[in-house]
């Protein structure tokens, strides 16, 4: 039995890994900052270490005691209005929780990274662990930090920590109470409210498929290496097709062209500034969308024993979630 301590238990994936851990048994401490969301920890045995990121005093006591970290905190917006935030919880807060991990002497750690950090080939083949790429091609600032964040994950690894890295691609899937950008997507689709598509692609994944691949990585990961945790490569009309279906609804047959996309997304970035509210497109989602993001998880079949269930049971049990949500 493990002890282990979840960042990142309040949000989407991380409270998948705490249900994993529960499920097997297992004790598991989170990390929560003070007066959090905490509805994805309701019924959850767990305990609860009130800390914050961007408060690294706050996080050695939390690690103390503990058998396992499972780092999967981060600011996931692909539009903020001060883009510094990003930086400070992905970047600064990750060093700072690592490093508690670190002094505390917990011999096992197991940092979330994404598929955003990694290379897409121009050919149009997967991308993979090994595809070349720089900061220079991280587009926006949610991308931009992740890469610097796997990077402080990577040197301390080199330094002798015992760091493994995996890189989850889509999650989609049940508790995704925020929702996550994918998360919109699903349940503005199910409810018929994505007339139109652009031509762009996803690599779609269960989000407990991806809970028990960071399991696996703890079990089996080799430190300083990373681990795509991927499932299928579909297109956004393909994902979009499957959720009216799943939901009962014509599937969007309009095809709008990027550069129709691009104006309206500056705009929606705009009125979100003046208002305070959430843009219903952002320029970083549509600069994203002209690659098809697919990748192949090869290499954490081959090492770790990984496998995926097919995209449509991911999608099934997101539109059978956020269809509970909707009921009184």
């Amino acid at each position: 039995m493990v002890r282990a301590l979840v960042t990142g238990a309040t949000g989407f994936v991380g409270s998948a890994m705490a249900r994993r851990l529960l499920r097997d048994g297992h004790r598991v401490r989170v990390l929560a900052r003070a007066g959090s969301d905490r509805r994805n920890l309701q019924g959850l045995d767990v305990e609860i270490a009130e800390g914050d990121l961007t408060r690294p005093h706050s996080l050695l006591p939390a690690c103390e005691g503990c058998d396992a970290l499972f780092h999967i905190a981060a600011d996931y917006r692909l539009w903020a209005p001060d883009p510094t935030e990003l930086y400070r919880a992905n970047v600064d807060g990750t060093r700072a929780m690592l490093e508690a991990a670190i002094s505390a002497g917990i011999p096992r750690i197991v940092y979330t990274s994404s598929v955003a950090t990694l290379g897409i080939p121009k050919d149009g083949t997967p991308g993979s662990e090994s595809t070349p790429v720089t900061l220079e091609d991280m587009i926006g600032h949610y991308k931009r930090s992740k890469f610097l964040a796997e990077q402080v994950a990577t040197q301390l690894a080199t330094q002798g920590a015992p760091i493994v890295i995996v890189n989850p691609s889509t999650p989609i899937g049940p508790h995704d109470i925020k929702p996550t950008p994918t998360g919109r997507i699903v349940r503005d689709a199910m409810m018929g409210r994505l007339p139109a598509y652009v031509d762009t692609g996803l690599n779609i994944v269960h989000v407990d498929d991806v809970a028990q691949g960071h399991w696996l990585a703890y079990e089996r990961g080799v430190v300083g290496e990373r681990y795509i945790l991927g499932g299928f490569d579909l297109s956004l009309r393909e994902v979009l097709t499957e959720i009216a279906e799943i939901a009962g609804r014509s599937p969007p047959r309009i095809r709008l062209p990027h550069a129709v996309v691009m104006p309206i997304a500056y705009a929606s970035e705009a009125w979100a500034r003046l208002t305070g509210t959430n843009p219903i497109a952002t320029v970083e989602e549509v600069r994203m969308s002209k690659k098809h993001m697919f990748f192949t998880s090869a290499k954490a079949e081959r090492e770790l024993g990984y496998t995926a269930r097919p995209a449509r049971l991911a999608l099934e049990d997101a539109v059978q979630w956020f269809g509970q949500q909707r009921r009184p």
